[in-house]
């Protein structure tokens, strides 16, 4: 039987953790303490990408150096021919966090969710494992999805003004039109504000604001949008925004508690 998508040890490289996408090897790999090991930037990647890269890049440099003397060594005595054969994992290590280096924390991973910092989304941190096709009929849609970002400009706002002020935004773009001008869910037809208050996220003071949306098309979902005061050194808060399916085959609204509990400052368990 294939292992399903997961982390496991490289084979190219022991000192380091590779992503199998459950078919085959991907380029995405990190440390053994699930610091990511960036590829170049491309030309045209977001400014987030290319501070991420910089970032681990630099976090990692001292492991990768050491550990691949030690490679090389080996290949040596192997008089220098490549001995590697990439053959796919035994076993499945899942994630249990996932890395924001930018923004300095760490987020736990539920069971049925996938966390990974190489996500095609940019700045989504996390997923419900699997897609299904939107209600509207304008491609694939995902049950739940975790993103995490950096507040734009918020000129000294409370962590409360930045989550009533971003969650409107997180509605619309979770629900309302999708980058390319679609509507997967047949477009916002209201909204309730079901929870809202101060909450401690990672040591510091933040606030949630929580929608329950409905749709044109489908059972909706909630947004949830949560803003704390960075611990990395950015002066702009960091804003998590949250998005579950309604329905039978939504995530539970325990995973959205449960993720915002478990953050914690990246430098810290």
């Amino acid at each position: 039987m294939t292992p399903p998508p997961g982390w496991y040890a490289d084979p190219e490289a022991p000192h380091l953790e590779c992503w199998w996408d459950g078919r085959a090897w991907t380029e995405h790999r990190r440390t053994p303490s699930g610091l990511p090991v960036p590829p170049t930037p491309a030309a045209g990647a977001s400014g987030r990408a290319r501070a991420v890269a910089l970032i681990s890049a630099a976090a990692v440099l001292a492991t990768a150096i050491v550990s691949g003397a030690t490679v090389l060594r080996t290949d040596e005595a192997n008089g220098g021919a490549d001995t590697t054969v990439r053959a796919a994992p035994s076993a499945a290590v899942p994630p249990s966090l996932v890395v924001d280096q930018l923004n300095g924390i760490t987020l736990p991973v539920p069971a049925g969710w996938t966390g990974s910092s190489y996500l095609a989304q940019d700045d989504v941190v996390m997923t419900t494992d699997g897609t299904y096709a939107c209600p509207a009929d304008t491609g694939r849609c995902r049950h739940g999805q975790v993103i995490s970002r950096t507040a734009g400009s918020a000129d000294g706002a409370s962590p409360r003004t930045v989550a009533e002020r971003d969650v409107p935004d997180a509605a619309e773009a979770a629900y309302g039109r999708d980058p390319g001008g679609r509507r997967p869910y047949g477009g916002i037809r209201s909204h309730q504000v079901v929870k809202a208050g101060r909450v401690a996220v990672a040591g510091r003071d933040g606030y949630l604001v929580r929608w329950r949306v409905r749709t044109a098309d489908g059972p909706g979902g909630y947004v949830q949008s949560l803003a704390f005061p960075s611990d990395s050194g950015i002066p702009a808060p960091v804003v998590v925004r949250f998005v579950f399916d309604a329905g039978p085959d939504g995530p539970p609204l325990s995973d959205m508690d449960a993720i915002t509990k478990g953050i914690r400052p990246a430098d810290r368990p």
